[in-house]
């Protein structure tokens, strides 16, 4: 498998297992909130995708599908390329957005988001 069909594959996987837990429709409004450079704001977009109002158990299936390296935590990196796990077209978010993202979440300063600070931070 080339990295092209990889990329389009784990998309395709990621649609699949959201499937059940968010509407294209909530995606799209949540993505249209923060097409623009430095727009991003989290708590508006949880709001949007609906993320805010799933229990428990469907916010740690999104948190392991966000984990993409399945280190039980999501660190900087991931959280960069976060929208585009909601969709392969979004934008990347920018350092400082990036940066004020994982502030917010990291609660006890370790420098990634374990799965109890994410679910807080959706539900904050």
């Amino acid at each position: 498998m080339n990295p092209t069909q990889y990329y389009f594959s784990f998309y395709r996987s990621f649609d699949m297992a959201l499937a059940g837990i968010l509407t294209e429709a909530e995606i799209a409004a949540g993505l249209q909130s923060c097409q623009a450079t430095d727009s991003f704001d989290y708590k508006t977009f949880f709001v949007k995708v609906g993320l805010n109002s799933k229990s428990k158990d469907q916010l740690a299936q999104v948190f392991g599908i966000l984990d993409q390296d399945r280190s039980g935590f999501i660190e900087e990196n991931e959280l960069k390329l976060f929208l585009q796990n909601f969709s392969a077209s979004a934008r990347a978010l920018t350092d400082a957005e990036t940066k004020a993202f994982l502030a917010a979440g990291d609660s006890d300063g370790d420098g990634k988001i374990g799965v109890d600070e994410f679910q807080a931070l959706v539900k904050s």
